[in-house]
């Protein structure tokens, strides 16, 4: 229910979280975070292992290990596929990925690594074993310049990795209650969130219901989602705050209520 009563902001500490991705070539790529249906907690950067060169008397053979990616919010198979122009599109990228993603590919988290596209080997013969001598003597030099470009990229996502926060306001707090609730398994969408908390709350999270039947049992709707205190504790999300005003852990757990009575929270279009 809409609740009659405004009050002041908390402060929140903002958490940090950072979505990296890295692929061959040392390359670093983060998509904004935008609505989808799916999310999940700290994302891990991924580092790419550079290609190795190795060269026999008879042979060059040159191994490309596949580009990983970390899934960030609003990705998708189609929308991954069509941003590295991946051969067979998204129906490849899920085969490939089968194991990883499970039976539905529709439901991809933040965090979890795919592998774009497969390994490949070709072969180019050699002009002649005093060819290939010098070019052997070259290996070593050229294995430790990509041992090299590898750990560059890793401290560059460590970085950006501790230098991204939550906002501390509603977008952030929906964005941070969103990881945690891919993070658990629980459906639930950023435009779902968002409208059920303008109809109870217009987005105040000191908000309260002092008139209503619940008021009138003693235990009033608080909160951006208008969580009453039983309700709270039964679907209050661990790894959240114990308050039931705290913005992240109030709309995680109305979240948690709305998926096991509705659904999802996208499914409540009114008094819940």
């Amino acid at each position: 229910m809409a609740s009659k009563a405004k009050h002041r902001r908390p402060k929140n500490s903002p958490v940090a979280r950072g979505l990296v991705t890295a692929g061959t070539g040392g390359a670093v790529l983060a998509f904004p975070l935008l609505a989808a249906t799916t999310a999940q907690a700290a994302p891990a950067a991924h580092t790419a292992a550079s290609a190795k060169v190795t060269l026999t008397p008879a042979a060059v053979v040159q191994t490309d290990t596949p580009t990983t990616y970390s899934v960030v919010w609003g990705d998708s198979l189609s929308k991954i596929a069509d941003d590295f122009s991946l051969s067979g599109g998204w129906q490849q990228l899920y085969e490939d990925n089968r194991d990883v993603i499970g039976g539905d590919p529709c439901l991809i988290h933040p965090g979890l690594t795919l592998t774009l596209g497969t390994a490949s080997a070709s072969e180019a013969p050699a002009d002649s074993a005093a060819d290939s001598a010098p070019a052997e003597e070259a290996a070593p030099a050229a294995e430790e310049s990509t041992d090299e470009s590898a750990s560059a990229d890793t401290a560059a996502a460590t970085t950006e990795t501790a230098t991204t926060t939550y906002a501390d306001n509603l977008d952030g707090w929906i964005r941070e209650s969103l990881d945690v609730m891919a993070a658990n398994g629980i459906p639930g969408s950023y435009e779902g969130i968002h409208r059920n908390i303008m109809r109870e709350s217009s987005g105040d999270p000191w908000a309260i219901n002092n008139w209503d039947s619940n008021a009138a049992a003693g235990t009033p709707s608080k909160g951006l989602l208008q969580v009453i205190d039983p309700t709270f504790e039964a679907y209050h999300v661990p790894g959240t705050s114990t308050d039931s005003y705290d913005p992240v852990a109030n709309i995680t757990a109305a979240s948690n209520y709305a998926a096991d009575r509705y659904g999802s929270i996208d499914n409540v279009n009114g008094p819940y």
